[in-house]
Parts: C-alpha cells; sequence; structure tokens
C-alpha cells in the first residue's frame, strides 16, 4: 500500500496593494529619485481646478425628495447665486492653469511667482464660493435631520401669511418667489434675512429669498411661534413695497398728533418692529400677544431700560401697542386682561430708563401708530388696510378655538389656515386641553401631511 500524497500548497495571489519585483531583476540599492518641481507645477493648477469643481451647484435630491427638501425654487435661486461667483473661480482656475504650464516651460523666477500670486487670488475666491456654498449646504442639509418635519411646519406657516396677505390686497401684485425658507440655530432670538438685502454671510452678497432663523426651543414649544408669524412680517413689508410707506405713515401721523420731533424720530426708528408685532397680530389672532409677552417678559431691569439705538419699542411700551391693537380687533376681555397682567408685572414705567417725553407721550403716540399702521388705506395694498387685508375676528377666532380641540383630540383640524394653527396650539394649551408633548406632536404631524 502505497504513503498518501500530501496535499499540493495552494497558489499564492500577489498583494494587489504589493508592489513585487519582476523575476531576474535586481532590487535597487538605494530609492530612484523623485522629481520636485514639474509635479508641483502641475499640482497647483489641478489643486484649483478640482476645488472649484467641488464648489458644484446643489442637485435636484440630494437633501431628499420629501416634502420638506428645498423646493426646486430654492435651489435654483442658490444656484444662480452660486453660478455668478463660480464665473469668476473658473477664469481664475484656467489663468493658474496656464501660467503653471508657462511656469513648468520655463521655470524662472517671474513665471513661479506670476503663478503663485494668481493661485492666491484663486484661492480667495475659492474661500468666497465656499464660505456661500457651506451656508447653504448647512441650511439645506438640516432637512434630512430629525428636525425635517419641524422646520416644513414653519415654512407652510410663513407661505400661508404670504398667501393671505397676496389675496387680501386690492388689486394684483407681482408674485415673490421663493417663498420663505426656516432653518434652525440655537439661541434665544429668532430672526429674518430679508430677500434682495446684502448679507454678510454672504459677502455682503443679496440674499435670494427669505430666511426665517428659529431657536430650538421654539420648535420644541410650537405654541411661542408666533416668531414665525413676526419674522414673516418683516418680509412682507418689504415685498409689499412698504418700506418707505410704514415709516412715513408713523411720522405723518405723530407730526399731526403734535408730538415733540424727538419723540417722533423715536417712534419712526421703531417702525419695523412696530409693524411687524402688529402684522403678527392680525396673522395669528390673541395668542401672538402671549407668545410676545414670552419673549419680552424678563426683568424689570431688561423691560425698563431704553436703548436710545434699538430697532425695537423698549419692551415695556412694546406689549401696550399690541393690547391696544387687541382691543381694536374686537377683543376688548383679552386685552384688558393682557393689560392687567403686565401692569401687575411692572407697575412704574419710572422706575427704569425710559425718557420722561416718551412715557408722557405714550398714552396719545401708540393708538394714533396703531391707527395709522392697521386701519389707514396704503395705496401700496391697492388703497385698503393692513386690518383689511388680513382680518382677523371673532369668527377666525372661533375657527382657531375649533382647531385647538382637534389638534388636542389628535383630529383632523380641517381646512384651517396653517398660520391659524400657532394660535391653535397656544389655545390648547392655555385650556388644558392635552398634555404639551401631544399637541407639539399633533401640531407637527398635520402641518407636516399637508
Amino acid at each position: 500500500m502505497s504513503a498518501p500524497t500530501a496535499p499540493a500548497a495552494p497558489a499564492r495571489t500577489p498583494d494587489p496593494g504589493t508592489a513585487t519585483a519582476r523575476a531576474g531583476r535586481p532590487l535597487p540599492r538605494r530609492p530612484a529619485t523623485t522629481p520636485v518641481r514639474q509635479p508641483w507645477l502641475r499640482a497647483q493648477g489641478l489643486n484649483v481646478t478640482r476645488h472649484a469643481a467641488a464648489l458644484r451647484p446643489f442637485r435636484p435630491g440630494e437633501f431628499g425628495t420629501g416634502a420638506a427638501a428645498p423646493t426646486a425654487g430654492h435651489l435654483q435661486a442658490v444656484n444662480a447665486l452660486l453660478g455668478r461667483l463660480r464665473v469668476e473661480l473658473l477664469r481664475y482656475s484656467d489663468r493658474v492653469g496656464r501660467q503653471a504650464r508657462q511656469a513648468a516651460a520655463r521655470p524662472d523666477t517671474r513665471h513661479l511667482q506670476e503663478l503663485l500670486t494668481t493661485k492666491e487670488r484663486a484661492h480667495t475666491w475659492v474661500r468666497e464660493v465656499e464660505r456661500i456654498w457651506d451656508f447653504y449646504f448647512e441650511l439645506f442639509g438640516q432637512r434630512q435631520s430629525v428636525f425635517a418635519d419641524a422646520l416644513l411646519s414653519c415654512d407652510r406657516i410663513a407661505l400661508s401669511c404670504y398667501q393671505a396677505a397676496y389675496l387680501g390686497v386690492g388689486e394684483a401684485k407681482p408674485l415673490p418667489a421663493p417663498p420663505p425658507f426656516s432653518f434652525m440655530r440655537t439661541g434665544f432670538s429668532p430672526a429674518t434675512f430679508r430677500r434682495g438685502i446684502p448679507l454678510r454671510r454672504l459677502g455682503r452678497r443679496l440674499n435670494p429669498f427669505p430666511l426665517v432663523q428659529l431657536p430650538y426651543h421654539r420648535l420644541v414649544n410650537p405654541w411661542t411661534l408666533g416668531a414665525v408669524l413676526h419674522e414673516v412680517s418683516h418680509n412682507l413689508q418689504s415685498d409689499l413695497g412698504l418700506n418707505q410707506a410704514v415709516p412715513r405713515a408713523v411720522a405723518a401721523r405723530l407730526r399731526a398728533e403734535g408730538l415733540p420731533p424727538s419723540v417722533v424720530r423715536t417712534w419712526v426708528r421703531w417702525n419695523r418692529e412696530i409693524y411687524a408685532d402688529l402684522s403678527a397680530l392680525l396673522l395669528g389672532g390673541p395668542a401672538v400677544v402671549g407668545s410676545l409677552l414670552d419673549v419680552v417678559g424678563r426683568s424689570p431691569a431688561s423691560v425698563l431700560t431704553y436703548n436710545p439705538r434699538g430697532p425695537h419699542p423698549t419692551p415695556w411700551f412694546r406689549v401696550w401697542i399690541s393690547v391696544e391693537l387687541l382691543r381694536r380687533m374686537g377683543f376688548a376681555e383679552q386685552a384688558d386682561r393682557y393689560g392687567r397682567l403686565w401692569s401687575a408685572i411692572y407697575p412704574d414705567p419710572r422706575a427704569g430708563t425710559l425718557p420722561r417725553e416718551l412715557v408722557a407721550t405714550f398714552a396719545t403716540a401708540h393708538p394714533a401708530v396703531v391707527d395709522a399702521l392697521c386701519y389707514r388705506p396704503f395705496p401700496e395694498l391697492g388703497r385698503r388696510s393692513l386690518a383689511q387685508v388680513i382680518p382677523f375676528g371673532a369668527k377666525e377666532d372661533a375657527m382657531q378655538r375649533e382647531a385647538a380641540e382637534r389638534l388636542a383630540a389628535g383630529t383632523d383640524p380641517g381646512i384651517i389656515p396653517a398660520r391659524f394653527l400657532v394660535g391653535a396650539t397656544r389655545s390648547a394649551l392655555d385650556r388644558r386641553l392635552a398634555r404639551p408633548g401631544v399637541i407639539s406632536r399633533n401640531f407637527y404631524t398635520e402641518l407636516a401631511r399637508r
């Protein structure tokens, strides 16, 4: 019987990541000399070209395909902004590549320095484009996060405000596009960046559509999202063509009331914030006053300290202005309740640094300003008043209260406009119709499904 044959050794497969020497050729004793100048010169043009190509236009679908994703209009507006900047970047990129080839052919000091000077300028443009690309990449990227539905909900509230205003004006106006886009940012205060204004974050270039910045704590507590109505109102003042009309109306009315020039100038300085507060109240109803108190209800030092350069009315004044409009809207009982609460917290406005002249004339000034901005026609609104363009009365309040009950029960709130749902959540919370977490969940579920 013959002995068993040993199994053959498996054939070795060369490691694809390992260089092997050819059979019969001895390995070199010293590493080969690697050229430096020519590869480095080629890389200068290559690096800039690849960086410019990487800062490409945003593509549909890369931030998701659901309803929360940026719309085609938002992508087109951003890509148009980037495209104008990339023209210059690509021009520098071509120039760097050309000078790199010239320096490779004639590597003298002049050609080398010309190449590096142009490369530095190209990198400056790269940073400019990259800053803008990164800004929108971060904003759009939030739409793929767990906050997507909350941000989509705020978009829909903002769109509802625009639709109400543009349907309510007395004559057709050009339709602005794209609509406002919401994003989240940590911090205390919400903010907005209006269409067509230069932004520092964009290198002082014009913002292509309204941005609504919301702190995380506002999204967690949707009954505080009167902030969306306020920030959107800033954009409506601009898009409706009221930027000059509103301060003129304030100044003319207060002069007619015989108020001192220094008082008139202060109220004119406050015009944008006053308009946003009043417009938000008309858009969202009485619950917006509660949302305002959430923001400005602070220590007496904060509420009664006057800022001679601030764009906002001092908080003590600011609440009374909204209370006055609430009364004019037909909600006298709620206006009295808010007024009593505010007086109980801050009984004496003279305890702070409010100018005596402003305090002494306030009883005359604030009803006059509310009347001028909300109950007098503007040519820019088709000869209608703001209260006619976006009316809110007992009928709208009844709709909002019914929607609050449905939201609390987890049932369909019906065809109510999205802008009314902020007040509906406040109503549900104040009336203890459901737990806060239930109200919040149902609010976002309803708005995200629309």
